[in-house]
């Protein structure tokens, strides 16, 4: 028989309990995370989301409370009235914030029981996701998905401060919106009310912020709810959080200066310091020296070891001298074994036009002085595993080689993102070895979201600025240049010129921010002319009246005197995933999707009912 709560409030919370306590008369509700039965002792150590703290029911003092006990199971619901009392020293448990104190209970009350759950909240780890996902409910009861949104609620909680401290504006955009080409597939609504039309839900609110500098509102953010309809990975969702903002005259310095101002608040929020400003790399320079627009730098990076090859030597080894020749090291790794080698073949991009040489025992037998040069180049050890990336003269690509004074063209490009990509995997996957990632999962365990305590974060979180992006590639299909942004994205005053006679040469004004091999977010300075916008637009493939009927209101609001602006997006759940320390964004959304884009909790998607189809005008005509 289940007890009623009736008008019982409790008067503390679960971890907030200490030894100055003792003697208190209190009333605490929670969970039931294990219970111990010692014959006439029962404990209790009951649950909220504050902590743990300790409840014994003794059969002397509380009969009826001791008969309860021996009812209760993990994850009855109760409530606990009783005194505190300090434990004997024995039994002190130092790992506990409560562990000094136990609740001497006079009175419990079960306010509801519990079916014997699949897995209790009480385990650390377990391995099965989709089961967790299946009982979200429980999985979020777990300690440590609690400490994620804890987390994850003080980080959005500096960030929002801080960009209101700067001036900032919340303003919200709409969801049910119009299609715009943002690199990904929209999630289309129908509407009731007009047959045969749809609504888009926002892939990011990109026109509308821009529409607010229009309006005058000169600083714009958002915690933002984004929808775009892709593939799924570890740090990708179907709906995720942008921090989304926008601002007027501003200049890529200014954008930046905002961005880790909030970005160093919300990591303080977390527990850990993050210093600013942060360093600066050109796109160019970033596939130079990483082979990444989200360089990890944790790691050492690629080394130009073309010095150390004559063309006889690139021609026997069949690498193209006309392409890069990059070595990278994975330190503390050794030479590997002939079977693990090619166990790591499939992690190579053979689609780039680049080959690689893993076998550096073999390169030494062959060109002793090549090998002994290319490890001096590199900075390696003995104790590190050297592996060379270059141009394959055999394997034709579709990129273009068209190349510019300082600037590289898309073919050398392919060969660093193939030797980029390569370091990255074989990063992953021998962590244990090289340790590189150790100081950031040391930073992430020992912070203290909430307390006075700060762990420095120098070492185990590195942010860098990504700039002078390329504004078009080339369409391996057609054969055209297009670009390689979203639509609003503006040139550099300096290549405007050049954008209809030579597309090859133009520089986007765009930025974005990488941190520890991730894309935190992207941004750039906007077109704010009817004039460019229209010829962006024709290099993108739409036409003048395709123009007017998608962007029209958007084309007319930029000739009622729009100013310069620019802006950026954050991802808020990224963000979250590297304090929380998380292996992926389903740790820190709370009721995120499979893999397979499905969410196992609610059983969505689900097919529309007839009534649905037909209140909608739809008709549903699948494949066979």
């Amino acid at each position: 028989m289940l007890d009623l709560l009736g008008n019982l409030e409790r008067t503390q919370v679960c971890g907030e309990l200490r030894a100055q306590d003792a003697g208190k008369q209190v009333v605490l509700m929670g969970w039931v995370n294990r219970r111990r039965d010692h014959g006439n002792l029962i404990f209790l150590d009951l649950r909220d989301r504050f902590g743990i703290t300790q409840i014994v029911l003794d059969r002397d003092l509380t009969p009826d409370g001791h008969a309860k006990g021996e009812a209760i199971r993990p994850e009855y619901v109760v409530a606990a009235i009783g005194k505190v009392r300090l434990r004997d020293a024995l039994a002190i448990n130092p790992k506990m914030p409560t562990g000094e104190i136990e609740i001497e209970a006079s009175q419990i009350l079960i306010l509801n029981d519990a079916r014997l759950a699949p897995f209790s909240p009480a385990e650390e780890a377990i391995a099965n996701e989709e089961v967790r996902l299946k009982y979200r409910f429980l999985d979020l009861r777990r300690a440590e998905m609690q400490r994620n949104f804890f987390v994850r609620h003080r980080i959005t909680l500096a960030i929002r401060q801080s960009l209101s401290d700067q001036g900032f504006l919340e303003i919200e955009t709409p969801i049910l919106n119009k299609s715009t080409p943002e690199g990904a597939r929209d999630f289309l609504v129908p509407s009731r009310i007009h047959p045969g039309e749809f609504y888009a839900l926002p892939q990011s609110p990109q026109i509308f912020k821009q529409i607010l500098m229009i309006s005058g509102f000169d600083r714009y953010f958002q915690i933002a709810r984004c929808f775009r309809d892709e593939d799924l990975r570890a740090d990708r969702q179907l709906e995720f959080t942008q921090v989304d903002l926008e601002m007027s005259f501003p200049q890529q310095d200014k954008v930046f200066a905002v961005v880790e101002k909030f970005m160093v608040a919300g990591f303080a929020a977390a527990g850990v310091t993050l210093p600013a400003p942060f360093p600066r790399i050109t796109y160019d320079e970033a596939m130079r020296n990483f082979g990444s627009d989200k360089p990890d730098l944790r790691l050492p990076g690629l080394t130009d070891v073309r010095p150390a090859f004559s063309d006889d030597v690139l021609a026997t080894l069949q690498m193209d001298p006309a392409l890069p020749v990059v070595a990278f090291r994975i330190p503390k790794v050794g030479e590997l074994s002939r079977k693990e080698r090619e166990d790591n073949h499939p992690l190579f991009d053979q689609k780039k036009g680049a080959k690689f040489v893993d076998d550096f025992k073999r390169l030494s037998k062959g060109f002793p002085e090549v090998a002994a040069k290319v490890r001096e180049l590199a900075g390696a050890d003995e104790a590190d595993f050297v592996i060379l990336v270059a141009g394959d003269p055999a394997h034709h690509i579709q990129a273009s080689d068209t190349k510019f004074p300082g600037r590289l063209s898309e073919r050398e490009i392919n060969v660093y993102l193939a030797a980029g990509n390569f370091r990255n995997e074989l990063a992953k996957k021998y962590a244990a070895r090289h340790g590189a990632f150790e100081v950031t999962d040391k930073a992430v365990h020992e912070a203290d979201a909430g307390s006075d305590k700060v762990i420095d974060g120098a070492e185990a979180f590195k942010p860098i600025w990504v700039t002078d992006f390329p504004m078009f590639e080339l369409d391996g299909a057609t054969g055209q240049w297009v670009p390689a942004h979203h639509p609003f994205t503006a040139p550099f005053d300096a290549d405007m010129a050049n954008l209809v006679s030579d597309p090859a040469s133009v520089r986007a004004n765009c930025y974005d921010l990488a941190m520890n091999g991730l894309e935190m977010g992207s941004g750039s300075i906007r077109i704010h002319r009817k004039d460019v916008q229209q010829q962006i637009f024709a290099s993108l493939g739409i036409s003048d009246e395709d123009a007017r009927s998608r962007f029209g209101f958007f084309l007319d609001a930029l000739e009622y005197g729009t100013p310069p602006h620019g802006g950026i997006a954050l991802g808020l759940d990224r963000i979250a995933m590297l304090l929380a320390g998380a292996p992926s964004l389903r740790e820190v959304i709370a009721f995120p999707k499979t893999a397979k884009a499905v969410d196992v909790m609610v059983d969505a998607p689900t097919p529309a009912t007839e009534q649905q189809l037909r209140e909608l005008h739809l008709r549903v005509a699948l494949k066979s």
